[in-house]
């Protein structure tokens, strides 16, 4: 079962349940976290929330995304309450595209990347619900940078680079007992800036300060091992780059329960109300392909798995012509 925001025709937003190919309003909320919120209150899972409203009108999806009126599946009305985080070196393989990166000129000696790649393939999936080492973790920011389905990823005007991350992000609210509570999992596009990650991983946590787009729905029940996708980059209608991308725990140096364990043990991430999305790491970028993205290109992502494809242009902001001046009162 996916869920989903839109706007319908007379503007009025909605949410829509999609089985197969069918797909229908869900009746008394017109958004995904009134349906949340009122599943808790129920003790009941969000699915089976669903099923008890019944059967909304029908709706066209696929028009509706085509005519841009797919939100994000989960949105807050105040965005300083929506968190965008992540975490990174979590997947088969995605060592070497950041080892790479970050190269020292001692090829025998470990990067401090390899070293904690290493951390999570020896502990990163402990046994019997024992707690397993910590990833690395980042700050994307709040709500402000959440870009629904169809809008532009922009890039500030002091970056270096503007590339894709195609991800799976989980998608979470904080019930009102502190209860974090996993709503579900949503394709993902976890835009970041390579170049700057590239010239200091200390600057990791700069390259990530950017939008992000997840989308355009949300996977209700567990997440299967294995996921695969495809991410591509098209210019001028033409595609320039396309690779698959795997994701689920069979490709991955994580249990998802070690990860989220390692985001939800601070209290701040506990804060009632609170709505957290939380990338979960790729393995795939067309920028260690030598690509270099530009202003019109058009991120798409697919992944059958997780719903209706996800697509974003790039927009680039002009660069920054003078320092920021902060002003004295």
């Amino acid at each position: 079962m996916f869920l989903s925001q839109i706007r319908l025709s007379d503007g009025a937003r909605a949410v829509v349940m999609r089985e197969g190919e069918t797909a229908h309003t869900v009746p008394g909320v017109t958004t995904t976290l009134e349906l949340a919120h009122a599943a808790i209150a129920a003790g009941r899972s969000l699915a089976a929330e669903v099923a008890h409203r019944g059967q909304g009108v029908p709706v066209d999806l696929a028009a509706a995304l085509a005519e841009g009126r797919v939100l994000l599946p989960v949105d807050h009305q105040d965005p300083a309450h929506m968190h965008l985080t992540g975490t990174g070196l979590t997947h088969l393989g995605s060592a070497s595209t950041r080892n790479s990166m970050h190269a020292k000129a001692d090829p025998e000696t470990l990067t401090d990347s390899m070293k904690m790649f290493r951390m999570g393939l020896e502990g990163g999936k402990p046994a019997g619900g024992e707690i397993g080492v910590q990833p690395e973790w980042f700050w994307k920011g709040n709500g402000a940078n959440a870009a629904g389905p169809g809008a532009p990823l922009i890039s500030p005007g002091c970056a270096l680079d503007a590339g894709e991350e195609p991800e799976i992000a989980g998608i979470y609210l904080i019930g009102p007992d502190g209860t974090p509570w996993r709503l579900g999992f949503a394709l993902a596009n976890e835009f970041s800036d390579h170049v700057t990650e590239r010239g200091n991983y200390l600057w990791l946590a700069h390259s990530k300060l950017r939008p992000a787009s997840f989308g355009p729905e949300m996977l209700l029940g567990p997440l299967p091992d294995h996921v695969e996708g495809t991410s591509r980059i098209l210019r001028d209608g033409e595609v320039i780059w396309e690779k698959p991308f795997l994701s689920g725990e069979a490709n991955m140096s994580h249990t998802l329960a070690n990860l989220e364990n390692h985001h939800f043990k601070y209290d701040l991430f506990r804060q009632p109300g609170d709505v957290h999305v939380h990338f979960f790491g790729t393995a795939t970028l067309s920028f260690a392909d030598g690509i270099r993205t530009q202003q019109g290109d058009v991120f798409q992502l697919e992944c059958a798995a997780l719903g209706l494809p996800l697509s974003n242009p790039l927009d680039q902001q002009a660069a920054s012509a003078a320092p920021v001046a902060v002003q004295s009162l």
